[in-house]
């Protein structure tokens, strides 16, 4: 028998054990080593060879992937490890490092129990490490820690054991501190934070395969005195021999992270909404493989021979070929055609089915997409994954054929179905689409994918950025009157606190919530009781408040009271941009009492032009999209390396010197990062790495307000003037 279909069998034989399975991620900044690691758990579970130096980067199936050294998609596989004269099934995930792919990460996070976050030792935790971190835990994912390029400290650096030990408390106690500021008031986690002596901290070298915890040294007596001693007598093989990097990781991995039937009695009330009280909650609590199917796709890929895979986690029943299941958001079922697991970038059926517990790949289910709740049952679907960035650079596309112009519909209708932080616009007349995504590169990838993978030429336009408008004071009420004159509304608008903004960001607030829940939510964020009270709608990152008394007809015209504020905060006044943070109060309404008279002709206009002049009356100002930059440089390259900040309307906000390397960390706007990557390396020398990370919105400074709107006007091609009541640029 080969050892694949060794493999494979062994982990047949453990699906149906949930107390010995362990559905895990492998997060970390980018460049920090978290594919390497996963090379290291795959050549100590027989998955691949174990020789040389760890490379291979076997999880990067992609071409661009390997070419460009990242990664992108996620990937997912399962092996075996025996702990304690127990095998365990270790369903891993390893996720892309960079901000773009950072919606990769989120929906990951959703599958699995268990998160092992790796930090570079020389750079530590750096702006993803603390993104990662946080996905992790509003999940309820509970995290543990690996210190990695430790060698780098020894031979690079030439630190003794004091600098060394004070270097990597620093990076445990950074992380520990974003764990505590997310788990503190949480009654469903104990003590999360990660420490040496409670055994969920690991250190060593990805590249040269060595580990240590406080349980591989008292099991092998290698402390690190010895590393220092045996890195320096360049005896990396002996130490990777003498404590295999796999073992100490993986045998952390089985101690410390939680099992399906630890996890999902915990776990089920963050995600699910549903009745705690009913038979498919006490299912999906005891991981019951009989119980209905519920299945929560967390990624939609594409495979030349089988089609669309869903990949996900399976929370109850037995997923198998043939079954009929619900998707949720769709009407009729989807019949399953085969189901099986990930060994690296291939995929193994199994005719048994996949149990609860574990994480499963699907094909089939034609509806799905990434999110969707899949199950035998009709049931309430798991609460949306909402990743916290928004697109911000857009690229119009067009086929350069005519011919290849329902292709490539069809190709961006499936890239959007395939990740949820991309945005697609579709005009089938003109053959321009619009798709919006994470940065540069994330959209670079894309359409480079599409010529490459679907052989569809298309010509892509200059980038463009996504910017935001916002109220900056309380507005007067204002008045919106229907076309025929017979309805009337009266709003104001004021800006929200960033507290409230902040927590419909990240999911803490929605109207999917119990209505309760969503008070004490919103209340805790800082909103008064009273208005916490009267929300009817959230919109985007705006809300509703309906203070009207008694008013006839209202109720059945709420709908499109929503409709027309919906249109007005999805097209802001000032440049047709998306409206943030904004409190809108409905304070009263005239309505006709005849239906025909207040239909959706009337009303829709009516709300429309009364928030659009609430927001000019309220100093609506246009966001601009900023990012956080950290530059690597020689010190001889400093300047010029600050300058590229600078010059860029950015602000250097630290320097200091790490290794024989100096570090800038600033904030620039993202508009003007674009084509960054080769000044970087033409104002280097080639010298710099970099980074960069999404950091939300700021108002843009006034004596550009006019000129970029009027710019933004005139590429939509919207009238030059502005509507007459903005007066304030």
């Amino acid at each position: 028998m080969g050892r694949r279909k060794k493999i494979v069998q062994e982990c047949e034989q453990l699906m149906d054990k949930p107390e010995q399975i362990r559905n895990i991620a492998i997060a970390a900044h980018v460049d920090h080593g978290k594919t390497t690691l996963t090379d290291n758990l795959l050549a100590g579970a027989g998955m691949i060879a174990d020789e040389g130096e760890a490379t291979r980067l076997m999880m990067d199936t992609e071409e661009d992937e390997q070419e460009r050294g990242i990664t992108i998609d996620a990937a997912n596989v399962s092996m075996t490890h025996e702990y304690e004269d127990k095998n365990h099934l270790i369903n891993l995930i390893d996720t892309p490092g960079h901000v773009d792919f950072g919606g990769d990460v989120t929906r990951a996070m959703r599958a699995v129990d268990g998160a092992l976050v790796v930090v570079d030792a020389v750079e530590g935790a750096m702006p993803q490490t603390e993104t990662v971190v946080r996905q992790a835990l509003r999940e309820g994912v509970k995290p543990a820690l690996f210190i990695n390029k430790v060698d780098r400290l020894i031979s690079e650096l030439q630190e003794g054991p004091e600098e060394m030990q004070e270097r990597l408390m620093d990076v445990i106690g950074d992380v520990n501190e974003l764990i505590r500021g997310m788990t503190e008031e949480r009654d469903d986690i104990d003590d999360w934070t990660v420490s040496v002596e409670g055994g969920t901290v690991a250190f060593g070298s990805a590249l040269y395969k060595w580990g240590v915890s406080a349980p591989s040294m008292v099991r092998t007596g290698i402390g690190f005195p010895e590393i220092i001693e045996m890195e320096r007598n360049d005896q990396r093989l002996e130490l990777h021999e003498q404590t295999p990097l796999s073992d100490v990781v993986l045998d952390m991995v089985a101690e410390h992270f939680p099992n399906p039937l630890n996890a999902q009695p915990r776990r089920i009330p963050r995600v699910w909404r549903g009745d705690d009280q009913s038979e498919l909650a006490r299912q999906m609590r005891e991981v019951d493989d009989e119980g209905e199917v519920v299945f929560m796709v967390t990624d939609i890929s594409m495979d030349p021979h089988a089609g669309e895979i869903a990949t996900g986690r399976l929370f109850s029943g037995t997923i198998k070929q043939g079954q009929e299941l619900y998707v949720s958001g769709t009407a009729g079922k989807n019949r399953v055609q085969s189901v099986g697991i990930f060994m690296g970038g291939e995929r193994e059926e199994l005719d048994r089915g996949v149990p609860a517990g574990n994480i499963a790949a699907v094909t089939g289910l034609r509806d799905a997409i990434a999110g969707s709740t899949v199950s035998s049952a009709e049931m309430t679907p798991f609460e949306s994954i909402e990743h916290i960035s928004e697109p911000v650079i857009t690229k119009s596309v067009e086929a350069q054929n005519m011919d290849d112009l329902p292709k490539l519909i069809e190709t961006l209708q499936q890239v959007a179905k395939e990740d949820p932080t991309i945005r697609v616009e579709i005009n089938e007349d003109t053959g321009e689409h619009l798709i919006s995504g994470q940065g540069e590169l994330h959209l670079e990838v894309i359409t480079q994918r599409i010529q490459k993978n679907q052989g569809i030429p298309v010509q892509t336009g200059e980038p463009i950025v996504v910017y935001r408008e916002a109220p900056q004071q309380a507005s007067r009420e204002v008045e919106g009157v229907s076309p025929n004159r017979h309805n009337k509304f009266y709003i104001t608008v004021e800006p929200l606190s960033e507290d409230i903004v902040d927590a419909i960001k990240l999911g803490e607030v929605s109207m999917d919530m119990p209505e309760l829940e969503r008070r004490e939510a919103l209340q805790e964020a800082g909103m008064d009781k009273d208005t916490s009270q009267e929300v009817e709608h959230i919109h985007g990152t705006n809300i509703l408040i309906d203070d009207t008394k008694g008013i006839q007809h209202l109720n059945e015209t709420m709908e499109l009271v929503i409709e027309g504020l919906d249109e007005a905060l999805d097209d802001g006044p000032l440049a047709n941009e998306p409206v943030q943070g904004a409190l809108l109060r409905l304070h009263d309404a005239k309505l006709h009492e005849d239906t025909i008279h207040r239909g959706p002709a009337q009303v829709i206009p009516a709300v429309r032009d009364a928030v659009h002049r609430a927001l000019i009356d309220a100093d609506i100002k246009l966001l601009e999209p900023i990012q956080n930059v950290r530059i690597d440089v020689p010190s001889e390259h400093m300047g010029s390396a600050s300058g590229e900040i600078q010059g860029r309307r950015g602000r250097v906000d630290d320097m200091f010197q790490e290794g024989d390397l100096m570090v800038i960390e600033g904030i620039a706007p993202v508009e003007e990062m674009i084509g960054f990557s080769s000044d970087i390396r033409s104002a280097t020398e080639g010298r710099a790495s970099w980074n960069t990370e999404n950091a939300g919105f700021r108002v843009l400074v006034d004596n550009l307000q006019r000129e970029k709107i009027m710019e933004i006007r005139e590429r939509k091609g919207l009238k030059l003037e502005l509507p007459s009541s903005v007066d304030q640029f």
